[in-house]
């Protein structure tokens, strides 16, 4: 009886899940087994135990501070929380309460935060700036892809990078094209098209492939109108 896919993978077997007889990945796995699959699934547990122990002490943390806590203890609080967010959203099981806590932790230490920057109207400036990309950045990592490509310790390799984008959803690719910047992408576009000439010269076995090049070279000219991809 063969092991079956999570429901609620990690980032390990989604990795692994991608690798699985891709022949656009420099490693695809070929013959997987059990073993394998039950590997990665421990490690995807391994770190959602880590995440939730460290999350119960943040939590806790918040709970302990003083009414006139120290400035640089608050911005620390907010800064692990904004982190581990980051973190939930490439987790194993479904992280939508987690998240959820998060985000409403992070609120009340915004308010504090707010509280004393009023009447200082840079400092305001500031807080709306750090907000609203705070919450762009919230956005994209709807897509677990984003937050597996910002993972410190991330599974996928550089040579894996394109494969990896080739082989996602369209909306997936679509928040992680936000990560790159113009001669980024131009790169992934024009090493895109050499794979997929190498790999299916006739452009009829991989569609889905051709159509997230696509989708980065629109976004290509949407960054830079004028460039011409070579």
């Amino acid at each position: 009886m063969r092991v079956p896919f999570s429901q609620f993978p990690g980032r390990h077997e989604r990795h692994y899940r991608r690798r699985l007889g891709n022949p656009l990945f420099p490693r695809p796995l070929a013959e997987p087994t059990d073993e394998d699959l039950l590997d990665v699934q421990r490690l995807d547990h391994e770190e959602l135990l880590e995440f939730l122990t460290e999350l119960r002490g943040v939590v806790q943390r918040a709970v302990e501070l003083k009414p006139n806590e120290e400035t640089q203890v608050v911005l620390d609080l907010k800064s692990d929380l904004d982190r581990l967010y980051e973190t939930a959203s490439a987790l194993a099981d479904d992280q939508g309460g987690n998240k959820n806590a998060i985000r409403q932790l992070i609120a009340v230490i915004m308010r504090t935060v707010w509280s004393g920057a009023a009447g200082d109207p840079l400092a305001e400036s500031e807080l709306e700036q750090e907000e609203a990309a705070r919450t762009a950045h919230f956005s994209l990592l709807q897509q677990p892809l984003v937050a597996e490509l910002l993972h410190p310790d991330t599974l996928i390799a550089a040579d894996e990078l394109l494969p990896t984008l080739l082989s996602e959803s369209a909306a997936a690719v679509a928040a992680a094209l936000e990560l790159f910047d113009a001669d980024q992408l131009a790169e992934l576009c024009r090493d895109g098209r050499r794979l997929l000439d190498e790999k299916d010269p006739t452009a009829t076995g991989f569609p889905e492939a051709h159509q997230r090049l696509a989708q980065m070279e629109q976004r290509l000219a949407a960054l830079q109108p004028t460039r011409a991809l070579n």
